[in-house]
């Protein structure tokens, strides 16, 4: 069976509000943005997700919440405190767990571009995707049997799209 992997970086936080911890900081104004184009592109190109599993982090949260306002279906978030700054292997154990056909997940540097760089059989040739920006998004489908299956090397990138290049 073709599972579906959306996985998307942050958008962009506000770095500078004294005594706000990192996992406190909110996106700026242009996160804000970034994150409503992602889910206009999300939903213009039909790739709607059954599944959100969105780290704890307000960043992640509020990034996940612009992109489910511009979807026609969108499901219930997920949110999960292990996505918070996990490395690759972890966000691998928590997409084993997945049950949806279509999974969005929503975390934080190194960890995405490191995830899409491994489950990737192939780069694309989008100058970007080694440096995963914020906001930066890949679709990649997987042949696998179920999500439990899911190991490096099992994806074929479909797409991958930063902010920039939609607003």
């Amino acid at each position: 069976m073709t599972l579906r992997l959306i996985l998307t970086r942050h958008a962009k936080s506000f770095w500078a509000e004294p005594g706000l911890g990192d996992h406190e900081r909110p996106l700026n104004g242009r996160g804000r943005r970034a994150a409503r184009a992602i889910g206009d592109w999300l939903e213009a190109q039909g790739y709607a997700p059954g599944q959100a599993l969105i780290s704890s982090a307000t960043r992640a949260r509020e990034t996940w919440e612009r992109i489910a306002a511009r979807l026609a279906h969108p499901p219930a978030p997920e949110i999960l405190p292990a996505l918070y700054l996990a490395e690759p292997g972890e966000m691998l154990t928590v997409l084993q767990g997945a049950h949806a056909p279509v999974v969005i997940m929503v975390a934080h540097n190194p960890g995405c571009a490191r995830l899409a760089h491994g489950l990737a059989t192939a780069p694309p040739g989008h100058p970007d995707f080694l440096r995963y920006p914020t906001g930066a998004t890949t679709v990649l489908d997987l042949e696998l049997s179920g999500w439990q299956a899911l190991a490096p090397g099992a994806g074929r990138v479909v797409d991958f799209i930063v902010p920039r290049e939609l607003t």
